[in-house]
This record gives structure tokens, C-alpha cells and sequence, in this order.
């Protein structure tokens, strides 16, 4: 494969890496709902056809941009609970990871966009974000409705944050904690 002078070796690359930040400050600015292929086109200086062929339409733009927000949020909480165990371990897992998600006005653009439970399948589905559930679980067995529970959990959280401070982490604490202790 030649290299490209002006981009370097991985021309793919980096046209990936510039719409994607171009689909995330569309979606930031306006949220998903107004969010075009068109309108990315535009901003990325490129062909409608140059998105597609590059990273798919909305729906792939809208996963992926989801993946890496998962990665940037997981990496925060993998971190976090590197060396807890049992209760401890999901606690905190559950509170950065809503902490960092609700910082993230990706997280809330993506999230807050869609109006019915039925928009938001595709994150329950997830087997990416099922892995994950299960990592932050921590379990030594695999236990994928535990995951698929605790993903419901958080986003009954996310949807409906408990408003008095310190609330939430009771709740977590004595309602979540327990039910992820291994015996």
C-alpha cells in the first residue's frame, strides 16, 4: 500500500478519526435527533457517499460514538476498582461509571435522545455493553442476566436520578452492593 503524503500510512484512519469527531460535536451542539448525514458531511468536508463508505449511517455513527464514549467511561471506572472485590466493587463501578456519564454531554445527548424505552433496545442488547456489565460485575463466574440486570439498573439511574444528594449511593449501597457479593 502507497502512502498518502499529505495523511500518512492509514488514510482509512483518519478519515474514520475526523467524522466521528465531526459526528460528535454535530451531536453535541444538537443533539441526536438532529443529527444528518448531510449536515456530517458537511462539517467533515467530505461526500455523503465518503460517510457512508467510511463508518455507515446514522445508526453505526450512533453505536460507535456509544462505544467509545463506554470506553472512555469504563477506563475511568476499570481504574477506580481495580482492586475491589464483592459488594464494594459493583458500588463504586455503578457510581463513577454514572458520574462519568453524566459529565460527558455525549453520554447525555446520546442517552437523553431517545424519548421511549423501546429507543434504547439496542443498549440492553448490547453484547459490548453486556461484557462490560459482566467486567464490572466482577463475578468469577460468568452470569449474563445478572449483567443484563445490572444495565437496567443503571439506566433506571441515569433516567431517574435520585435528587437528594447522598440518596443515590444509600440506594446503591444497600439495595445493589449485597445482591453482587459472592458467597
Amino acid at each position: 500500500m502507497a502512502q498518502d503524503w499529505l495523511v500518512g500510512p492509514d488514510r482509512q484512519a483518519v478519515a474514520t478519526e475526523r467524522i466521528y469527531a465531526a459526528a460528535a460535536d454535530l451531536i453535541s451542539r444538537n443533539g441526536f435527533d438532529a443529527f444528518t448525514i448531510g449536515a456530517l458531511a458537511k462539517k467533515a468536508h467530505c461526500s455523503p457517499a465518503t460517510i457512508y463508505r467510511h463508518v455507515g449511517g446514522k445508526t453505526a455513527i450512533r453505536d460507535a460514538l456509544t462505544v467509545r464514549l463506554s470506553a472512555r467511561v469504563v477506563a475511568a471506572v476499570r481504574d477506580t476498582i481495580k482492586d475491589l472485590h464483592g459488594a464494594d466493587r459493583i458500588v463504586t463501578a455503578v457510581v463513577v461509571g454514572l458520574q462519568h456519564i453524566r459529565a460527558e454531554p455525549l453520554g447525555h445527548l446520546i442517552m437523553g435522545s431517545a424519548p421511549h424505552a423501546d429507543d434504547v433496545a439496542w443498549v440492553i442488547a448490547s453484547p459490548v455493553i453486556a461484557e462490560l456489565a459482566e467486567e464490572m460485575i466482577g463475578l468469577s463466574q460468568p452470569d449474563p442476566a445478572a449483567a443484563q440486570w445490572l444495565i437496567r439498573v443503571v439506566l433506571s439511574l441515569w433516567y431517574w436520578p435520585v435528587s437528594e444528594p447522598g440518596s443515590e449511593l444509600q440506594l446503591i449501597e444497600r439495595f445493589l452492593g449485597p445482591l453482587f457479593t459472592e458467597h
